[in-house]
């Protein structure tokens, strides 16, 4: 195993590097297409071969200047690769004026420059490397009409223009694909995140609501089994019916399966208040509801009903769900002591009630928990209905 996996490593390293930009040294052997040039000015065949060989160094200087920071994502910002583009046009077209022949050449690794440095994009940047590109491949079929020969002209104006945007071309491909990949590992990071947060949320949904009833008909069974021996054993088995059920929701929440009905929710309720000693007042009334819609309400009466029983000391709990056309209602009240979650008073809910009010936002719906007058919690969610959905789910 630690072999395959020092494999799978080396395999994303080599593809990484696959898809690697060319970097600031790639471009740099092109030079050697001046080497005639040089030679003849060794050899001393050229005119003034002082000033030309000055204007070698100095385009071989601006030529890497350019390159580079053209190719340095903080010099790319600045004007110091323009500045270098520039003189280095300026070289170009004084070197091939003045000398001609090879040194036509200049303009071929003029253009390459050109296209690294002004590769943007396809749109503003796009268009003014098109000009650029096809102005230094004008000058050289121009200048070679005039310096070199008939023959010439065509072959180093179409050697300019092909230069320039294959070269941008090639840069500005390496760089979307890095930008793919980039975006790709952020997505995997996001999905990572979301679904860490839906199974924090239905596990803390699954537990807080399984364990509630598990402790509230222990206590059951202790106060019943003194005096009633056959309805503390029935409690003793809604204990294992719940804790088998429970193991099953956890491993569906899991695998992300789960989905919580609302008319198993309003039944599991019922017998948890009343398993509590809290007398139980479950209404609902209007059109069925979609699926989902019914499944997020059912998260809802699972963690307001817990809420009740672990934190509220009431004597009384109604639920009522009321729906319409177009939106659905859904209230809990009790007459506690006003206090709805575990984390503090009313109108501050716990994690239970702020992830269900995301999980309503991100439906459209919201939640608003808090005390109810003088004594009580109030718990209301609203969402809307998808009519469309309500639709398909009755046909």
């Amino acid at each position: 195993m630690t072999d395959s996996k020092t494999e799978r490593k080396a395999g994303r390293r080599d593809r990484a590097e696959r898809h690697k930009p060319p970097g600031k040294f790639a471009f740099l052997p092109w030079l050697f297409m001046l080497t005639g040039d040089v030679q003849d000015l060794i050899k001393g065949e050229l005119p003034l071969p002082w000033l030309g060989g000055a204007g070698v160094v100095v385009f071989a200087g601006l030529y890497a200047l350019a390159v580079f920071t053209g190719l340095d994502k903080r010099q790319r910002a600045t004007r110091v690769p323009y500045v270098a583009l520039a003189g280095l046009a300026v070289v170009t077209y004084a070197l091939t004026l003045g000398y001609g022949g090879d040194w036509l050449l200049c303009f071929p690794l003029l253009s390459l420059a050109a296209g690294v440095v002004l590769r943007r994009g396809l749109t503003e940047s796009g268009r003014r490397l098109a000009v650029v590109v096809v102005t230094f491949a004008g000058s050289a079929g121009w200048i070679a009409g005039i310096r070199g020969g008939p023959s010439e002209t065509l072959t180093v104006a179409y050697g300019t223009l092909l230069s320039g945007f294959v070269t941008a071309a090639i840069l500005s491909l390496f760089e979307a694909v890095t930008q793919l990949r980039a975006t790709r590992e952020e997505l995997a990071r996001s999905a990572v995140e979301r679904e860490r947060l839906r199974f924090s949320r239905d596990l803390h949904d699954l537990l807080g609501h399984t364990m509630s009833v598990i402790v509230v008909k222990a206590e059951a069974v202790r106060r019943l089994a003194p005096r009633d021996l056959d309805a503390a054993i029935g409690q003793a088995a809604d204990i294992e019916a719940v804790g088998r059920q429970a193991l099953t929701e956890i491993r569906e929440a899991v695998t992300g399966y789960r989905e919580s009905t609302l008319n198993t929710e309003l039944d599991r309720a019922r017998s948890l208040l009343e398993a509590s000693g809290i007398t139980a007042d479950i209404r609902q009334s209007g059109p069925p509801l979609p699926p989902q819609s019914a499944a997020l309400l059912g998260w809802v009466v699972r963690e307001g009903v817990t809420n009740v029983v672990r934190h509220s000391g009431a004597g009384r709990c109604t639920v009522e769900v009321r729906g319409e056309t177009d939106q659905v209602r859904l209230e809990i009240t009790d007459n506690g002591s006003g206090v709805g979650s575990d984390t503090a008073t009313a109108g501050s809910p716990g994690n239970g009630l702020k992830g269900l009010t995301e999980r309503l936002a991100a439906a459209g719906g919201h939640l608003t928990a808090g005390p109810d007058g003088r004594k009580g919690f109030r718990l209301v969610a609203e969402l809307p209905v998808d009519s469309e959905s309500e639709e398909d789910h009755r046909s």
